[in-house]
C-alpha cells in the first residue's frame, strides 16, 4: 500500500439546529463521512479499504466491480484504484451506452469520472448483468480479462462490513440513535457491530420490499437496529417535488448537500420521525452522512426532463 495513505481529512459531527428541533426537545448531528476523503468518500471509503489491502495482499493488481451508469461505487473505485495503483475494471449495466461511448462519456458525469482515473468500463445487456454473481458469468470475465479480485455490486462483502465497523468512534457514544441510509446492507451492518450496547440503529432503505432484513442478518449477529420503509419515494432512484424542497431547502438552511437517492430521503425520514413524536425528549440522534453527492448531476439531467428544479449542490 505505499502509493497510497488511507489517511483521512479530521471530521466533526456537525449539529443540525431548526425550529422542529428545538419544538421537539430533541438533538439531531450529522456525522460528516462525505468528508472523510475528496474522491473516495462516506461508506465508500470504508467498505473499499480493507478490500483493497486484501487484493493487494492475495497480489491481485486488478479489481473487477459492478454499478449502473451513476453508480457512486463504481466512481469510488475507479478512484481508489488509481490512488492505490491497481487497474480497475467496470462492468456496466446497460449496453446501449456502449453504442457511442463518446457521447456516453461527454454526458455522464460518474462514468467519465471512472474512465479519466483509469477505469476499463465494459458494458452488458441488462439480462446478463442479473446474471453478475453466478460462477459462469465470473468465467466468462476471467476469460477476457484474466485473474482479477472481485468486489460485489455496491462494495457489500465481510470486508466492507468490518470497515464500516469504524464508523462509529468513542466521541459517538453519547448518542442514543444512530440513523443511516440503507442500499445493499454493508454499511448498516458494519455500524450495528460497531455500536455501543446502548445504541439502537435505524436505517433508512432506498429500495422498496423487504428483503433487506435477510441480507444485514448475514453481517451482524445483533438485534439492535430497524429499518424504517416509509421514506424510499417508492423506490431506488425515485424522487418527487417534495423531496426535491426539502433537499434543497436543507442545504440553504443547514449549508449541507444531500444526494436524492440516500442521504436525502434519510434526513427526510429522522425529520418525519421527530415532527411524529416518535423520539422522546431528549434522544440524542447521529445521522450518517454516506456522500454519493456526486450522483446528483446524473439525477439533474432526468430532473430537467420531467422539468423539476434542480437538486443543488
Amino acid at each position: 500500500m505505499t502509493t497510497f495513505s488511507w489517511e483521512t481529512k479530521k471530521i466533526e459531527n456537525k449539529e443540525v439546529i431548526h425550529p422542529i428541533l428545538e419544538e421537539a426537545k430533541v438533538s439531531l448531528f450529522i456525522k460528516r463521512e462525505d468528508l472523510l476523503h475528496n474522491q473516495v468518500s462516506g461508506n465508500k471509503f470504508r467498505k473499499l479499504k480493507y478490500n483493497l489491502i486484501k487484493a493487494r495482499k492475495l497480489g491481485f493488481d486488478t479489481i473487477l466491480t459492478f454499478g449502473g451508469a451513476y453508480s457512486n461505487h463504481i466512481a469510488a473505485t475507479a478512484a481508489a484504484g488509481k490512488l492505490v495503483g491497481l487497474q480497475t475494471i467496470g462492468v456496466i449495466r446497460g449496453e446501449e451506452l456502449a453504442r457511442d461511448l463518446e457521447k456516453t462519456l461527454l454526458g455522464n458525469s460518474t462514468l467519465r469520472f471512472a474512465s479519466e482515473n483509469g477505469m476499463q468500463l465494459k458494458f452488458v445487456s441488462r439480462a446478463s448483468y442479473r446474471e453478475k454473481a453466478t460462477a459462469s458469468f465470473l468465467e466468462k470475465l476471467k476469460e477476457e480479462f484474466g485473474a482479477f479480485y472481485c468486489i460485489p455490486e455496491g462494495g457489500t462483502n465481510e470486508l466492507a462490513v468490518q470497515g464500516c465497523g469504524e464508523i462509529i468512534g468513542e466521541k459517538d457514544r453519547s448518542f442514543d440513535i444512530i440513523c443511516c441510509a440503507v442500499g445493499t446492507g454493508g454499511t448498516i451492518s458494519g455500524i450495528s457491530n460497531g455500536s455501543y450496547k446502548h445504541q439502537r440503529i435505524i436505517g433508512f432503505p432506498a429500495l422498496k420490499g423487504d428483503f433487506l432484513s435477510a441480507e444485514i442478518k448475514k453481517y451482524t449477529k445483533d438485534s439492535n437496529w430497524d429499518l424504517v420503509n416509509k421514506y424510499h419515494f417508492n423506490g431506488y432512484g425515485k424522487i418527487n417535488l417534495q423531496l426535491i424542497e426539502f433537499i434543497n431547502t436543507f442545504k440553504e438552511e443547514q449549508n449541507i448537500s444531500l444526494d436524492p437517492i440516500y442521504t436525502g430521503k434519510m434526513m427526510y425520514g429522522i425529520f418525519d420521525m421527530i415532527k411524529e413524536g416518535v423520539f422522546t425528549k431528549n434522544t440524542r440522534i447521529l445521522a450518517v452522512h454516506t456522500g454519493g453527492l456526486q450522483g446528483i448531476a446524473g439525477m439533474n439531467k432526468k430532473l430537467e426532463k420531467k422539468n423539476f428544479p434542480p437538486i443543488t449542490i
